[in-house]
Protein backbone atom coordinates (compact mmCIF):
# COMPACT_ATOMS: atom_id res chain seq x y z
CA UNK A 1 0.00 0.00 0.00
CA UNK A 2 2.69 2.21 1.30
CA UNK A 3 4.59 1.34 -2.31
CA UNK A 4 1.95 2.04 -4.07
CA UNK A 5 1.14 5.53 -2.97
CA UNK A 6 4.58 6.69 -3.83
CA UNK A 7 4.32 5.44 -7.25
CA UNK A 8 1.01 7.61 -7.76
CA UNK A 9 3.06 11.44 -6.91
CA UNK A 10 4.88 12.83 -9.70
CA UNK A 11 8.59 12.83 -9.61
CA UNK A 12 10.77 16.02 -7.79
CA UNK A 13 11.82 18.49 -10.25
CA UNK A 14 14.69 20.36 -9.48
CA UNK A 15 15.06 23.61 -8.04
CA UNK A 16 16.44 25.03 -11.41
CA UNK A 17 14.05 23.49 -13.80
CA UNK A 18 11.31 24.60 -11.40
CA UNK A 19 12.50 28.38 -11.40
CA UNK A 20 13.43 28.34 -15.59
CA UNK A 21 10.18 27.05 -16.47
CA UNK A 22 7.92 28.82 -14.25
CA UNK A 23 7.59 31.21 -16.51
CA UNK A 24 7.88 31.59 -20.08
CA UNK A 25 11.34 31.58 -21.47
CA UNK A 26 11.67 34.90 -23.31
CA UNK A 27 14.67 36.04 -25.33
CA UNK A 28 15.50 38.84 -22.19
CA UNK A 29 14.88 35.56 -19.38
CA UNK A 30 17.26 33.26 -22.18
CA UNK A 31 19.69 36.24 -21.81
CA UNK A 32 19.67 36.80 -18.10
CA UNK A 33 20.14 32.76 -17.80
CA UNK A 34 23.03 32.98 -19.57
CA UNK A 35 24.42 35.44 -18.43
CA UNK A 36 24.77 34.13 -15.03
CA UNK A 37 25.76 31.47 -16.07
CA UNK A 38 28.89 33.42 -17.61
CA UNK A 39 29.55 35.29 -14.86
CA UNK A 40 29.44 31.74 -13.00
CA UNK A 41 32.01 29.57 -14.95
CA UNK A 42 34.11 32.81 -14.87
CA UNK A 43 34.38 32.98 -11.24
CA UNK A 44 34.60 29.48 -11.30
CA UNK A 45 37.07 29.28 -13.57
CA UNK A 46 39.48 32.09 -11.94
CA UNK A 47 39.19 30.01 -8.23
CA UNK A 48 40.62 26.63 -10.00
CA UNK A 49 42.94 28.28 -12.18
CA UNK A 50 44.27 29.57 -8.56
CA UNK A 51 43.96 26.09 -6.95
CA UNK A 52 44.96 24.25 -9.37
CA UNK A 53 47.93 25.73 -10.82
CA UNK A 54 49.87 27.37 -8.04
CA UNK A 55 52.73 28.21 -9.78
CA UNK A 56 51.24 30.17 -12.94
CA UNK A 57 48.22 32.12 -10.76
CA UNK A 58 49.80 32.72 -7.29
CA UNK A 59 46.98 34.51 -5.83
CA UNK A 60 43.09 34.46 -6.34
CA UNK A 61 43.07 37.90 -8.00
CA UNK A 62 45.54 36.89 -10.89
CA UNK A 63 43.44 33.61 -11.67
CA UNK A 64 40.44 35.78 -11.94
CA UNK A 65 42.11 38.13 -13.90
CA UNK A 66 42.73 35.24 -16.26
CA UNK A 67 39.09 34.11 -16.25
CA UNK A 68 37.90 37.86 -17.34
CA UNK A 69 40.71 38.06 -20.27
CA UNK A 70 39.68 34.96 -21.51
CA UNK A 71 36.15 34.76 -20.84
CA UNK A 72 36.17 38.18 -22.89
CA UNK A 73 38.22 36.84 -25.31
CA UNK A 74 40.75 39.72 -24.91
CA UNK A 75 44.06 37.62 -24.03
CA UNK A 76 46.65 39.82 -22.95
CA UNK A 77 48.81 36.89 -22.75
CA UNK A 78 50.45 38.38 -19.77
CA UNK A 79 48.92 35.25 -17.48
CA UNK A 80 48.19 32.10 -19.74
CA UNK A 81 47.86 28.43 -18.42
CA UNK A 82 50.64 26.26 -19.04
CA UNK A 83 49.27 22.75 -17.45
CA UNK A 84 47.01 20.66 -19.56
CA UNK A 85 44.13 21.31 -17.01
CA UNK A 86 44.60 25.29 -16.92
CA UNK A 87 44.14 25.17 -20.67
CA UNK A 88 40.83 22.53 -20.39
CA UNK A 89 39.36 25.38 -18.15
CA UNK A 90 40.62 28.09 -20.21
CA UNK A 91 38.62 26.79 -22.86
CA UNK A 92 35.72 26.21 -20.92
CA UNK A 93 35.80 29.78 -20.18
CA UNK A 94 36.20 30.76 -23.97
CA UNK A 95 33.41 28.63 -24.67
CA UNK A 96 31.17 30.33 -22.16
CA UNK A 97 31.99 33.39 -23.36
CA UNK A 98 31.62 32.69 -26.97
CA UNK A 99 28.00 31.32 -26.34
CA UNK A 100 27.33 34.67 -23.99
CA UNK A 101 28.06 36.71 -27.38
CA UNK A 102 25.68 34.55 -29.73
CA UNK A 103 22.70 34.65 -27.02
CA UNK A 104 23.47 38.21 -26.74
CA UNK A 105 22.75 38.95 -30.36
CA UNK A 106 19.96 36.19 -30.81
CA UNK A 107 18.38 37.72 -28.01
CA UNK A 108 18.72 41.81 -29.39
CA UNK A 109 17.94 40.69 -32.85
CA UNK A 110 14.83 38.50 -31.21
CA UNK A 111 13.33 41.52 -29.71
CA UNK A 112 14.21 43.96 -32.95
CA UNK A 113 12.27 40.83 -34.98
CA UNK A 114 9.45 41.22 -32.86
CA UNK A 115 9.32 44.72 -32.64
CA UNK A 116 9.49 45.04 -35.95
CA UNK A 117 6.38 42.63 -36.38
CA UNK A 118 4.42 43.71 -33.97
CA UNK A 119 4.28 47.09 -36.08
CA UNK A 120 3.61 45.32 -38.93
CA UNK A 121 0.40 43.72 -37.44
CA UNK A 122 -1.23 46.60 -36.06
CA UNK A 123 -0.24 48.34 -39.26
CA UNK A 124 -2.14 45.90 -41.86
CA UNK A 125 -4.85 45.21 -38.93
CA UNK A 126 -5.61 49.40 -39.70
CA UNK A 127 -5.20 48.64 -43.57
CA UNK A 128 -7.51 45.81 -43.34
CA UNK A 129 -10.01 47.46 -41.13
CA UNK A 130 -10.06 50.83 -43.43
CA UNK A 131 -10.71 48.34 -46.53
CA UNK A 132 -13.42 46.33 -44.33
CA UNK A 133 -15.36 49.42 -43.92
CA UNK A 134 -14.96 51.13 -47.66
CA UNK A 135 -16.40 47.77 -49.09
CA UNK A 136 -19.39 48.34 -46.50
CA UNK A 137 -20.03 51.48 -47.52
CA UNK A 138 -19.65 50.98 -51.24
CA UNK A 139 -22.27 47.63 -50.87
CA UNK A 140 -24.53 49.88 -48.42
CA UNK A 141 -24.44 52.64 -51.47
CA UNK A 142 -25.47 50.25 -53.82
CA UNK A 143 -27.94 48.20 -51.85
CA UNK A 144 -29.69 51.81 -51.46
CA UNK A 145 -29.71 52.41 -55.23
CA UNK A 146 -31.04 48.70 -55.88
CA UNK A 147 -34.22 49.66 -53.52
CA UNK A 148 -35.17 52.72 -55.38
CA UNK A 149 -38.02 52.29 -57.68
CA UNK A 150 -36.83 52.30 -60.96
CA UNK A 151 -33.09 52.63 -60.96
CA UNK A 152 -31.11 50.50 -62.67
CA UNK A 153 -34.05 49.70 -65.08
CA UNK A 154 -34.88 50.25 -68.29
CA UNK A 155 -38.17 52.04 -69.52
CA UNK A 156 -39.77 48.43 -70.38
CA UNK A 157 -39.23 47.12 -67.53
CA UNK A 158 -36.03 44.95 -67.94
CA UNK A 159 -33.24 45.10 -66.64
Amino acid sequence: MVGDELDDRPGKVPLTARLMLHDSLTARRAAGIIAAFTVGITVAGGFLERFLDHAEYPTIGRGLWFALQTVTTVGYGDVTPRDSVGRFIAAVVMLSGIGFLAVITASVTASLVESSRRRFTAQSEADDSRQLNEISERLARIEAALEQPGQGRSPDGAR
